[in-house]
């Protein structure tokens, strides 16, 4: 993390992505966005990112976009890995915003024997368009510039073996864990997993699912470095550069 550009970065109007942040150049409609929707001023500062963690801040004037400086890379993100159930309404939707905000670098759609959301075909394929959609979002929002991976789903019976799973009588000691699987809102059903698979605790209250998946996603980035860096004392808030 560059400490020295961090509140400019946070400061910025938005971020978008591009293919390479040494030359930017917006997508037709990021560039509508920009200008029309945001109503971004000659010199407003945005960030311009190419989701592999170069990013550089730029400008929108009458010829273009102007690069106004260096070019930056973010060192790599923990390899966490967060399994997580599809849920009702939008309820998946939201809990896709937050564990991206918090830095889980992959999301896999996990199938189990509870679930009570359709997940096959066309339907799928417009959830997962969806996920990926609010993930990319998530990512400028929260001035991530490595962007999180959604994958295909997977079975109950497909997870690797190194996965964790969340559950009301897991352990507490995360320290180790990277990858973590959470259930969907009937709970695990009996025998889903094998009686050696490591289960992790969330803490000592039942959640909702989709609050399950978020401390899930905080216990990863806190025991894996993703809270390494403070950015305390630097007058901003936490909410794109308000106070």
């Amino acid at each position: 993390m560059n400490l020295v550009e961090w509140p400019r970065r946070v400061a910025a109007l938005a971020q978008l992505r591009v293919a390479d942040p040494a030359t930017p150049r917006l997508s037709r409609g990021d560039d509508h966005h920009l200008r029309t929707v945001l109503r971004a001023r000659p010199d407003e500062e945005f960030v311009v990112t190419d989701g592999r963690g170069t990013w550089a801040i730029a400008t929108a004037g009458d010829e273009g976009v102007m690069r106004v400086s260096p070019v930056y890379v973010d060192p790599p993100i923990a390899a966490t890995t967060l399994y997580l159930v599809p849920l009702k309404g939008d309820r998946s939707e939201w809990a896709i915003a937050k564990v991206t905000e918090l830095g889980v670098a992959r999301i896999v759609p996990l199938l189990a024997q509870r679930q009570v959301v359709k997940f096959k075909g066309d339907a799928r394929d417009r959830v997962l368009e969806r996920w990926r959609r609010i993930a990319a979002e998530a990512c400028g929002q929260a001035r991530r510039t490595h962007d999180v991976v959604i994958d295909d789903p997977v079975k109950v019976r497909d997870v690797p073996v190194n996965v964790a799973v969340a559950d009301l009588s897991g352990e507490g000691d995360w320290r180790g864990v990277t990858d973590v699987a959470v259930g969907p809102e009937g709970g695990w059903a009996s025998e889903e997993w094998q009686s050696e698979r490591r289960r992790l605790s969330l803490g000592p209250t039942v959640l909702r699912a989709e609050t399950a998946g978020v401390v899930a996603a905080s216990l990863l980035a806190f025991t894996n470095g993703g809270w390494g860096f403070a950015a305390g004392g630097l007058g901003l808030g936490n909410d794109e550069g308000t106070t």
